[in-house]
């Protein structure tokens, strides 16, 4: 059951739950698809795609954010329409579409990346978006910390 009443201790705690999934998957798509084909896509530059400490603690504020803005969006969804697969596919999907397909579609069309790179990117961050307000939606079910 979602509270009526927006709880800051619940939505933080679900928030750094849901992040590692978050950051887990975000790192393993772009070790794995995205900087080799940046790399590639940039005939393999020198600090192209690079990673670093000061790179890398951005990137997880990036996530942390990230999941923050999926979960208070899945909440306000879940809080008019209930708890349920909708919830979770809407809330994602609304997110994804904010998020991902705006930046890669932006990023492709300044020349920054291949087009083809959309092709994996965007199916993998809606996935993981759709897990992650899956694994909310769940949390939220078990009402541990709404006090």
């Amino acid at each position: 059951m979602i509270n009526q009443n927006f709880v800051f201790k619940q939505f933080a705690i679900i928030t750094l739950i849901v992040s590692i999934w978050i950051n887990i998957s975000e790192v393993f798509r772009y070790f794995v698809f995205v900087m080799p084909r940046v790399k590639s896509f940039f005939g393999n530059q020198y600090g192209i795609a690079e990673m670093d400490l000061g790179v890398f603690s951005i990137w997880g504020f990036w996530d942390t954010l990230l999941t923050a803005v999926l979960i208070f969006i899945f909440w306000l969804y879940a809080k008019s329409f209930g708890n349920n697969n909708k919830s979770v596919l809407v809330s994602s999907t609304l997110v994804w579409v904010s998020v991902f397909v705006i930046f890669w579609v932006a990023t492709a069309n300044m020349g920054l990346s291949n087009w083809k790179i959309l092709l994996i990117t965007l199916p993998l961050s809606l996935l993981e978006m759709i897990v992650g307000a899956w694994i909310a939606s769940k949390l939220y079910a078990t009402n541990r910390w709404s006090s």
